[in-house]
């Protein structure tokens, strides 16, 4: 596990969840956190910062879900490696939902992109 710190902002109207996931993503993209490196659990990270679990265990479910982090099972989450993929997998999410709030399925959005090629 690295020396990383998440401090979050009690007086900031961004919910504590959306704290932690900026603060990991920003950290991984600055280059401190790299491929490889372990996160705190989410029951120790919450204990940390004073957090429900749940709090944490959402900012993972979506630090996952960009592709910034992986969790595996019992050995925990660890940022994955690499960063061009990462944002290009965060953009393509972003492309989904906003083709998905215009009312297109995601065969629609992606036909849409391949006709662009």
């Amino acid at each position: 596990m690295t020396d990383f710190a998440i401090r979050l902002d009690a007086g900031s109207g961004v919910p504590p969840y959306e704290q932690i996931r900026t603060r990991v993503s920003e950290a991984v993209d600055a280059g401190d956190l790299e491929a490889g490196d372990r996160l705190p659990t989410v029951r120790g990270l919450a204990d940390e910062l004073g957090v429900a679990p749940g709090t944490v265990a959402r900012a993972y479910r979506e630090l996952e879900q960009a592709g910034v982090i992986e969790t595996r099972g019992r050995s925990g989450s660890f940022v994955t490696g690499d960063g061009v993929q990462r944002r290009a997998k965060a953009a393509a999410l972003a492309y989904l939902a906003e083709t998905r709030a215009l009312g297109l399925s995601d065969t629609e959005a992606v036909a849409l992109v391949e006709g662009l090629s």
